[in-house]
């Protein structure tokens, strides 16, 4: 039997108290060899005896709650345990202290017909990832739980939004009413029009009588003395509060209560929650070192702290004591007596207090309060091992296979010199400082009589590796642009950056001609136009000059945020790299090329992105060193990722990826229970115009937003389907979301594709296609076309014709112009690089409609056609003037047909093939 002390006093109190094969009484915390009341040599205790599974332990596993509750589920079959002998907990004495619940009201009878919501702050303390509030939303039926984390009260409206899009979604029904206090953040314009947009009916209490939104009141509580009891318990750091209470709203959707005859989660999810893999909170854990990291000698677990359960995967969070960082493993072995504190504790010689600062509840009637935000964790799926989740910079590594930062990059500046990173973030700022100084930016004046300057704010981002990793901490200062006046403050403006096409085809031609790639990035390349206008800008919060307060800056250079900034940038580079002898292709104006008799060397502009593409490595030295004369540059090298494209150079061949991105989009919308499909659309279905209300509308634009990136730049495939569904964003059904969900399939089967060019075929040729009435809801047809460089796509569309086509042959015809205008801009780009040969060969373009053919290589008009003389003039002029010819195939050779219809899956298999999509 031993004798461990649990007590403030320094004598021995009370009687052993029996615990399995172990004994435990109150000894005296005198002497080395007992410290904060844990005996010294904890070697020499034996935990073997403890029974595992006893209502003690269960008590803690469910953090703290009603041991009557956990009885009950024993009665349920939800739980067993050996044991009914229980004492009362100190742990819960010293948390649990209330007051008396508001009277009860009668319960809702389905699923989201009202919802409880409200804000709460537990002391002003920040979490890890800098939040201070937490919002909840509880459905009054089954008293589901659903929190989120916030900044900032004034994100509680993204949180409802995102509460609402979520549950809607999953449960296929709508929210009825939400019942909240009369705080700012509920009490406002933009949430009342919301809520009237979609139908619920929003109750608020009277003034000062929170009473009135007392489940919500109460239900904060409950939370709030779980966390108390979990950090208690486990003797954690208070910013860990967030996660401890992540863990207690997982816990508490699984607990039967006096209310509800079984659990909020089997209400919600129509079964009974599995309680077999709940551990005690905060414990000590062991998890499996990942197979990148681990050696044949040497541990193969790291040692952790238990800090919750992953959202959307079967794994477990831990927060790895050595590094500080957040992992996520379901490889784990747990010792749910044992505490990191003990450990601490053991190694001093002197004795300390056993008590911790408590987190007290919010008082129920006293304030009201307010909600916040949700943050969405992100995962890779129930088969991932185990990956890195959060961490400092120099703790993020690329060993680890994937890592996902989840805290939000911060919004203010406040909020940045708060943070866990702030060393980093004040770096990154007094970077952006330097560059702002050495560039000449502003000067200090006083303000002219009826002149008013322009604010300006700090906006930080965190730039990540395509693995996920943390590669830089970037801070901009920025203008507010929308405070300028047009006519005074500006007078012109516009943007000129590269087409994707335009980067396609300079890659695919790099592969047939062996091409060197370089990339270079300019440093604040806004900070480089002269500004031809007088514009005043308060001094930069952070950085405002003692005794000179009431002075402004007056800019000299262009700065982020201002409306002619990229303008300006443009025409301070054009007129740089002209000086040095490159010409403007005629084509793209982003596009510059120089010609000596040694080399060739071709620049790429996208903003302050650029590639450098030349014959001989020379003439790219040159343009490197010339370029850094005159601006701030980072050299970065043979290409590797642009506009977080991959670009992969192997042998004689350079493929394009976007797979990181595509296992983000699916990430962010796993909660869809994404299927995996051999075909981005079904054949079968008929989208129509949806003529009731709209469902998640907001969260079906992203997706099809964030598809629609990946169409443009290496995902062919899909053009159809997405060109397709962006014309529904504004009032999307059912029907809608389950094809967004099968291009997401389609996308999770795909994921790996890559759009590849190789040397082998130097072939350029084209194909277009039209699809007659496809929309019957306003008789429109569709074209597609496609163009093709060594082997793989370099230009292509789907898009519905604007015009109604009498005839199929007229939609052939209007596609086929389409794609005569693409071809003739494809032409000139070429031509004026001369990386191809002179005088250019006609570009085939292949047509499976013989009517068509016979039209545009036939002068002569008919009754039925005449209308349609325009494109037909233009398609017989390219003809004439050698700029394309138009060749006959047949519909199943045709490469442009999945961009008018949805095909089987061996004809999506086939053409993927031929557009040079080939899995890595």
């Amino acid at each position: 039997m031993y004798r461990l002390c649990l007590s403030d006093e320094g004598n021995v109190s009370g009687p052993s108290v029996e615990c399995g094969a172990s004994s435990v009484t109150r000894v005296s915390s005198v002497g080395n060899d007992v410290i904060d009341g844990l005996v010294a040599n904890v070697n020499e205790v034996n935990f073997s005896g403890y029974i595992v599974c006893s209502i003690s332990l269960w008590h803690k596993r469910l953090a703290h709650t009603n041991v009557k509750n956990i009885e009950k589920m024993q009665t349920k079959g939800m739980l067993k345990y050996d044991s009914k002998d229980f004492e009362k907990c100190e742990t819960c004495v010293k948390s649990k202290f209330t007051k008396k619940p508001f009277p009860s009201v009668k319960r809702n009878t389905s699923l989201l017909e009202l919802i409880h919501s409200d804000i709460c702050e537990l002391n002003g303390i920040l979490t890890r990832g800098g939040k201070r509030y937490f919002i909840t939303f509880c459905d009054d039926f089954s008293r589901y739980l659903h929190v989120y984390l916030l900044r900032s009260k004034d994100e509680a409206f993204d949180a409802f939004k995102r509460y609402k899009a979520e549950v809607e979604n999953q449960l296929e029904r709508h929210i009825k009413i939400l019942r909240s206090d009369r705080g700012g953040e509920y009490f406002n314009q933009e949430f009342d029009t919301f809520c009237e947009e979609n139908g619920i009916k929003h109750e608020r209490t009277s003034p000062y009588t929170p009473q009135q939104n007392g489940l919500a009141e109460r239900k904060n509580q409950t939370l709030c003395e779980m966390v108390n009891c979990m950090l208690n318990q486990s003797g954690q750091p208070n910013n860990l509060w967030g996660e401890a209470l992540l863990t207690a709203c997982y816990v508490h959707n699984r607990i039967t209560s006096r209310v509800i005859p079984t659990s909020p989660y089997e209400l919600w999810k129509g079964k009974k929650p599995n309680l077999d893999y709940l551990k005690v909170w905060g414990c000590v854990a062991y998890y499996r070192t990942p197979d990148p990291k681990r050696t044949q000698l040497g541990a193969r677990a790291n040692k952790s702290i238990f800090i919750g359960y992953a959202q959307n995967s079967k794994a477990y969070r831990l927060l790895d004591i050595e590094s500080g960082v957040v992992v996520e493993s379901r490889d784990v072995e747990f010792f749910e007596d044992k505490f990191s504190k003990d450990e601490e504790n053991s190694s001093h010689t002197t004795p300390t207090s056993t008590s911790r600062e408590i987190l007290p509840p919010p008082p129920i009637v006293e304030e009201p309060r307010r909600s916040t935000r949700a943050r969405i964790e992100k995962t890779f799926g129930e088969d991932f091992y185990s990956y890195l989740v959060e961490g400092t910079q120099k703790k993020v590594t690329r060993e680890v296979i994937f890592s996902i930062n989840l805290d939000d990059d911060p919004k203010t500046f406040t909020e940045a010199m708060t943070s866990r990173d702030a060393p980093l973030w004040k770096e990154a700022i007094n970077d952006e400082m330097d560059s702002i100084m050495g560039n000449g930016t502003w000067e200090l004046a006083d303000l002219p009589k009826g002149r008013r300057p322009i604010g300006s704010q700090w906006i930080f981002k965190k730039k990540y590796h395509l693995d996920g990793s943390i590669s830089a901490y970037k801070a901009r200062l920025v203008a507010k642009g929308y405070w300028q006046r047009e006519g005074i403050d500006y007078f012109d403006t516009y943007a000129l950056v590269a087409r994707i096409s335009s980067i396609r085809t300079l890659i695919a031609i790099s592969a047939l001609k062996g091409l060197y790639i370089h990339q270079m990035d300019v440093k604040t390349a806004f900070l480089n136009g002269y500004l031809k206008e007088e514009i005043y800008l308060e001094q930069p919060e952070g950085f405002v000059i003692p005794r000179q307060e009431n002075k402004v800056c007056r800019l000299v250079k262009s700065l982020y945020g201002l409306k002619q900034a990229p303008k300006q940038w443009h025409e301070r580079f054009d007129t740089t790299v002209t000086a040095f002898g490159f010409q403007h292709n005629s084509a793209d104006r982003c596009i510059y090329s120089k010609h000596t008799s040694g080399y060739i060397v071709v620049i790429c502009l996208y903003v302050d992105d650029m590639l450098i593409i030349g014959t001989h490595l020379e003439g790219i030295l040159e343009t490197k060193k010339y370029l850094s004369s005159k601006f701030k540059m980072k050299d970065l090298g043979e290409v590797d990722t642009i506009l977080g494209i991959k670009v992969k150079r192997t042998g004689g061949q350079i493929s394009l990826s976007q797979s990181h991105y595509i296992e983000k989009i699916l990430t962010k919308f796993q909660h869809l229970n994404i299927k995996e499909f051999n075909t981005p659309f079904d054949s079968s279905v008929k989208l129509k115009v949806n003529s009731g209300r709209a469902v998640a509308q907001l969260e079906y634009a992203s997706a099809v937003g964030s598809m629609m990136y990946a169409t443009h730049c290496t995902r062919p495939d899909i053009a159809f389907a997405v060109s397709k569904l962006s014309q529904y964003t504004v009032n999307p059904g059912t029907e809608h979301w389950k094809a967004v969900g099968r291009v997401l399939g389609y996308l999770k089967r795909t994921s790996t594709f890559e759009l590849t060019y190789s040397s082998s075929n130097g072939i350029l040729e084209g194909y277009s296609d039209a699809s007659w009435i496809d929309h019957t809801s306003d008789s429109k047809s569709t074209s597609g076309w496609i163009y093709t460089l060594v082997g793989g796509a370099i230009s292509w569309a789907s898009k519905k014709q604007t015009c109604i086509a009498h005839s199929t042959m007229e939609a052939e015809l209007i596609a086929l112009a389409a794609a005569g205008k693409e071809a003739e801009w494809i032409q000139d780009l070429l031509m004026d690089i001369r990386l191809w040969d002179i005088p250019m060969p006609s570009i085939p373009i292949y047509c499976d409609s013989e009517a068509t053919l016979s039209k545009v290589y036939n002068a002569v008009y008919n009754g039925k056609s005449r209308h349609v003389g325009l494109r037909h003039n233009f398609v017989r002029q390219l003809i004439e003037s050698g700029t394309i010819k138009v060749v006959y195939v047949k519909t199943s050779r045709n490469l442009a047909d999945p961009f008018t219809k949805p095909l089987t899956r061996d004809l999506v298999t086939s053409t993927t093939r031929v557009m040079g999509l080939k899995p890595q």
